[in-house]
C-alpha cells in the first residue's frame, strides 16, 4: 500500500531560536516543541514536569457537587450501592477504581458488568432489573450512560437512582439522573474535555476526597487504573490527560505494584519499566478479552485481587482468553479479506462493510481495525447477536465514523461512540440500505488526503544528530500517545551495513550506516517489513521514516530505530 510521507511545515524561526535559547537545547529540540505548542519555559517545565497539582478541581465539572451529596446521602443511610461499568478495558478499570475506593465507605457494594451478548452496551434492562432486585437504590455508571435516556427513566420507576459518568459524546437530550458528569456536555466549564472513562470516575472520588478530607496521596495508587484506560481508550495524552498517564505510568513501575496488574504484566511477558505502547499492546488486549470471550468481571476480578495467588488465578484466566481472542481474530480478519478481494463492487468502494452472521461478536472490532491496515478506508464489521444484526465500526485519520453513521441513524436501532471507533445496531430488515447509505455519506464527505495512509515526520536529520543528550530528552517527552505522538524523522541515504536481516514471521533488523561512516553503526527494527530485504541488501542506498526508541535486551540497554516506513529511489 502507497504510504505518503508529509514532512510538517516548521514554526516560526525566531520562537524556536528564542526557546532553544531559554532551555539550551538545540533548533531541532525547540522545533519539536513549539509544534506542540510549548512555546516559553514555563510551558516547557509543565510539559518535561507535570505535577499533580495540575489537575483541575474536580467540582468545576457540571452534576459533580450533586453526586457528592447523593453519595454522602447514601453512607448516612447505608443504602446498598452498585458501580456499573462497560465491559472494555475503560469501563473495567472504571469499576475497579471507583470500587477500590468505596469498598470500605459503603455499607454495601458490589459492581455490575453487563454480559456483551445477552445486555449489549451501557445501561441495560436487565442491569436495572438486578440492581432493584437485590435492593440496590444507588447506581454509579462508569464509561456508559450519557445516551440511555430511557434506561434511566425505566430505573427511576424502580426506585433506583443513577449518577452517570461518562466520556463519550451526549446527545440532544441528557438521561434524567441525579447527576451526569460528562465534561461534554453543555454548559460544562470543566476546563479539560478529554478525559478517559476511568478518569471520569478518578475525578468523582477525588472531588469526594476533597469535601471529606482525605488526602490526595491516599489516591495516588488509583492512578495505575487511570493510565491504562487512558492508553487503551486512546484519549489524547495532553493537558489532565498527560498528568495521570505520567503518575499512572510511575505507579506501576514501582515496586509496589498491585497484585492484579503484576499478573497480567508477568502473563503479557512485558518487563518493567512499562510505556504507553506496553499497557496498549502487553495489558490492554488482555483486559479487554476477558469481555470478548467470558465476561468482564473476570478482568475486574483480576484488577481489584487483593492477593498474589488470587490474582494469578484471574491472570492465567484473562490470558487464554486472549489467546482464543486472537485465534479468533486472524480467522475472521482472514474470512473477510477474502470477501473483499473476491467482490468488485467493495474494493471499488470508498467504505468498508462487510456481514457475516457466525462471526464472533467480541472481536468485530479488532477485524476493522485490521480490515483499516490493509484496505484503508472507513469499515463496518457486522455480525448477527441475540436475533440483530450489531457491529463496530473503525476509521482513517482525519474522518468521523460517528459523524457517518449517525447521518444514517434512520436505519439503526442504537448507536454510540466516537470520531474513530463506533458500535451500532441495524433495524431489522434494513441491512441492505444502511450500507448504501453509509457508502454514500462517506463517498460524498471523504477529502481525497484521507483515502491515503500517511506519515508525518517531524523532522529531516542525519543519524549522527542522535547523540546521548538527544536521545535523552526525546525520552522526556514520554508518555507518549495521541496529542504528542513519538516524533517521526526521516533520514535520507542510509545504507545496510551488510548485517540486516530477517527476524521473526516478517520483520528486518537493520544495521545502518550513514554518510559514508562506517564504523558508526544503527540498529533497527521493522515490523511486517521482511518482504522489502532483498532491497535492503541491494540497493546502494534508501530513506527511512522512525521513531527512536529504547532497545531493553539481556539487561543491556541501546538505541533503537523503529522503522515506520522505507522509500526506495
Amino acid at each position: 500500500m502507497k504510504i505518503n510521507w508529509v514532512l510538517k511545515e516548521k514554526g516560526d524561526k525566531k520562537l524556536i531560536q528564542e526557546l532553544a535559547t531559554a532551555l539550551n537545547v538545540n533548533e531541532r529540540i525547540a522545533g519539536l516543541l513549539v509544534d506542540r505548542g510549548i512555546t516559553n519555559f514555563e510551558k516547557a517545565k509543565e510539559f518535561f514536569r507535570p505535577e499533580l497539582n495540575m489537575l483541575h478541581d474536580s467540582f468545576l465539572m457540571k452534576g459533580m457537587e450533586k453526586a457528592i451529596v447523593r453519595i454522602e446521602e447514601a453512607i448516612e443511610k447505608k443504602e446498598s450501592v452498585l458501580i456499573y461499568g462497560d465491559y472494555d478495558v475503560d469501563g473495567t478499570t472504571s469499576v475497579a477504581l471507583v470500587y477500590s475506593f468505596f469498598k470500605n465507605v459503603f455499607s454495601r457494594i458490589d459492581y455490575y458488568i453487563p454480559d456483551r451478548y445477552k445486555e449489549g452496551y451501557g445501561i441495560s434492562t436487565a442491569g436495572i432489573d438486578w440492581a432493584a432486585d437485590n435492593n440496590y437504590s444507588l447506581v454509579i455508571a462508569l464509561d456508559c450512560g450519557i445516551k440511555s435516556v430511557d434506561k434511566i427513566n425505566y430505573a427511576k420507576n424502580k426506585n433506583v437512582d443513577f449518577i452517570i459518568c461518562d466520556h463519550h459524546l451526549p446527545g440532544d437530550v441528557i438521561p434524567n439522573a441525579v447527576a451526569v458528569l460528562d465534561p461534554k456536555q453543555n454548559n460544562c466549564n470543566y476546563p479539560f474535555k478529554e478525559l478517559s472513562g476511568c478518569g471520569i470516575g478518578f475525578k468523582l472520588v477525588q472531588a469526594f476526597a476533597a469535601k471529606n478530607a482525605i488526602d490526595f496521596n491516599e489516591l495516588k495508587p488509583l492512578l495505575d487504573f487511570v493510565v491504562i484506560s487512558i492508553a487503551a481508550d486512546i484519549v489524547p495524552i495532553v493537558g489532565e490527560n498527560r498528568v495521570l498517564a505520567y503518575y499512572g505510568l510511575e505507579q506501576i513501575n514501582n515496586e509496589e505494584l498491585r497484585p492484579g496488574i503484576k499478573s497480567l504484566v508477568e502473563v503479557s511477558g512485558k518487563k518493567l519499566p512499562l510505556t504507553i505502547s506496553d499497557v496498549v499492546f502487553g495489558l490492554a488486549p488482555r483486559i479487554n478479552a476477558a469481555g470478548r470471550i467470558e465476561s468482564g468481571k473476570q478482568a475486574v476480578a483480576l484488577l481489584i485481587s487483593d492477593s498474589v495467588q488470587e490474582a494469578s488465578a484471574h491472570g492465567s484466566g484473562v490470558n487464554i482468553n486472549n489467546t482464543t481472542r486472537r485465534e479468533l481474530d486472524q480467522n475472521i480478519t482472514e474470512h473477510a479479506i477474502s470477501m473483499i478481494e473476491n467482490d468488485e463492487v467493495l474494493q471499488k468502494r470508498k467504505s468498508t462493510v462487510v456481514f457475516d452472521k457466525d462471526w464472533h461478536k467480541g472481536v468485530v472490532g479488532i477485524v476493522a481495525s485490521r480490515l483499516i491496515e490493509k484496505f484503508y478506508k472507513p469499515t463496518i464489521v457486522l455480525t448477527e447477536a441475540g436475533g440483530k444484526i450489531v457491529g463496530s465500526a473503525r476509521s482513517v485519520k482525519g474522518f468521523s465514523v460517528y459523524n457517518a453513521i449517525e447521518k444514517c441513524s434512520t436505519y439503526l436501532d442504537q448507536f454510540g461512540g466516537h470520531k474513530y471507533a463506533a458500535g451500532l445496531t441495524i433495524k431489522e430488515g434494513k441491512l441492505d440500505e444502511f450500507i448504501e447509505a453509509f457508502e454514500k455519506e462517506v463517498a460524498s464527505t471523504i477529502l481525497p488526503e484521507q483515502t491515503i495512509p500517511c506519515i508525518e515526520i517531524d523532522s529531516e536529520i542525519d543519524l549522527e544528530e542522535i547523540d546521548s543528550k538527544f536521545r535523552r530528552i526525546i525520552q522526556q517527552f514520554e508518555p507518549f500517545g495521541p496529542g504528542n505522538l513519538s516524533p517521526v524523522f526521516k533520514t535520507s541515504s542510509v545504507k545496510d551495513s551488510g548485517r540486516s536481516r530477517v527476524v521473526g514471521k516478517d520483520h528486518l533488523k537493520l544495521s545502518l550506516t550513514h554518510r559514508g561512516n562506517s564504523m558508526a553503526i544503527y540498529d533497527g527494527i521493522a515490523f511486517q517489513m521482511g518482504k522489502v530485504f532483498e532491497n535492503i541488501s541491494s540497493k546502494p542506498e534508501f530513506d527511512i521514516a522512525y521513531s527512536i526508541e529504547e532497545n531493553h535486551f539481556n539487561g543491556r540497554t541501546s538505541l533503537q530505530l523503529k522503522i515506520k516506513d522505507i522509500k526506495f529511489d
